[in-house]
């Protein structure tokens, strides 16, 4: 694959990761594995709904212990790295406000662009590393054509991770390799049976790694409860598209686009919640008919294949991690923002997830939906 380099592995405890650092060993390359130190599962513990111990998120003790046994089975230096001051300024605190503003955010694609790549290539460099590996599943490689690197969607669909990763630069990209882009999980666990690693039959993590049992609401009481605040009030009104008043609601944060249980009130046909207007504090309901659109605006944006978007492009969109992509075509509608028109109306398009952009199995880039 590669002339022997020393390789920084991000290794999260998982067995994906683990996995990369036993093969790139195996070919000969000079490992050192590095874990980063985000978040401390224990602080908020005692506070309601926040137990100390989760099965299935990322990053926690047992995670760093694992990894640390994996690096001790195949011989390679390991360190953690503390990161949480960054992580939490970086992707908690903005998590928070987003929900409190009336957005979905995903801290994920957060982490990766702030944290996981751009901190972690600071600390390769600064042990002399060549590169970076992961263990998500994506590929990178050099395009001699358009002088560029590009970020490719994995052999393993079921286990594409590109739509997290849409924020990577061409710097980043240039450093990162990503070995299991090639492969399917069944093929990395049975890799890591043949390493000898104690985690092949490891469960895959689920959860965000700070939001315990998946409930951010709990998340949000608890944290604002440790920082001395409560839970701004954000109570208001529900409304019909046509700003009809139907009833009241408890906070916008307990709202997500698409949202149908919960609502409160009781009508002769479902309702769903199309839209959340944080500054008004109302929350926007209808039928199930008016929550597709066919056009939608992203900000922040950033571009991989390409270095600017000329003019009007076809390409396939995803508005979330686990949502078939939408034939569309994109355009610049402003500095930094990009114009989405579907050829056919998608579902609860979301403000602040990620929508990204694919050519075939390229990444084009992606922004954030406002």
């Amino acid at each position: 694959m590669l002339n022997s380099k020393t390789i920084a592995v991000a290794m999260s405890g998982g067995v994906d990761s683990s996995t990369v650092a036993a093969m790139l060993r195996s070919e000969g390359h000079n490992i050192v594995g590095l874990t980063m130190q985000l978040w401390n599962q224990r602080r908020l513990a005692g506070h309601e709904g926040m137990p100390e111990s989760v099965q299935g998120r990322c990053c926690s003790l047992d995670d760093v212990y694992d990894a640390r046994r994996v690096a001790e089975t195949i011989g390679i230096p390991y360190y953690v790295v503390n990161h949480e001051d960054r992580f939490e300024r970086d992707v908690v605190r903005p998590f928070v406000q987003e929900y409190l503003s009336g957005r979905t955010p995903i801290p994920c694609s957060l982490c990766n662009n702030h944290l996981k790549f751009d901190q972690l290539l600071t600390v390769a460099q600064q042990i002399g590393a060549d590169a970076v590996a992961t263990g998500h599943y994506a590929r990178v490689e050099f395009n001699d054509e358009c002088g560029r690197w590009l970020l490719k969607r994995p052999t393993d669909r079921s286990k594409d991770q590109t739509y997290f990763l849409f924020g990577l630069t061409q710097e980043q990209l240039s450093q990162t390799l990503f070995p299991l882009g090639s492969m399917t999980k069944p093929e990395v666990r049975e890799l890591a049976r043949k390493h000898g690693l104690a985690l092949a039959d490891k469960p895959d993590s689920q959860e965000i790694c700070f939001v315990p049992g998946g409930d951010y609401k709990k998340f949000l009481d608890a944290y604002l409860a440790e920082q001395g605040d409560s839970l701004p009030d954000t109570a208001g009104e529900l409304v019909t598209i046509d700003g009809r008043v139907i009833g009241e609601h408890t906070g916008i944060h307990n709202f997500t686009v698409g949202q149908r249980k919960g609502l409160g009130v009781a009508t002769g046909s479902p309702l769903y919640v199309l839209q959340i207007k944080g500054d008004a504090r109302q929350v926007v309901v209808g039928g199930q008919e008016n929550l597709y659109s066919r056009t939608m605006l992203t900000r922040r944006v950033n571009l991989i294949s390409i270095n600017e978007l000329a003019e009007p492009m076809r390409v396939s969109v995803k508005i979330r991690h686990r949502h078939e992509p939408g034939a569309a075509v994109i355009e610049m509608s402003g500095t930094d923002e990009i114009l989405v028109t579907f050829d056919q109306p998608q579902r609860a398009v979301t403000p602040g997830q990620a929508a990204v952009f694919y050519d075939s199995d390229v990444v084009v880039g992606g922004g954030w939906i406002s």
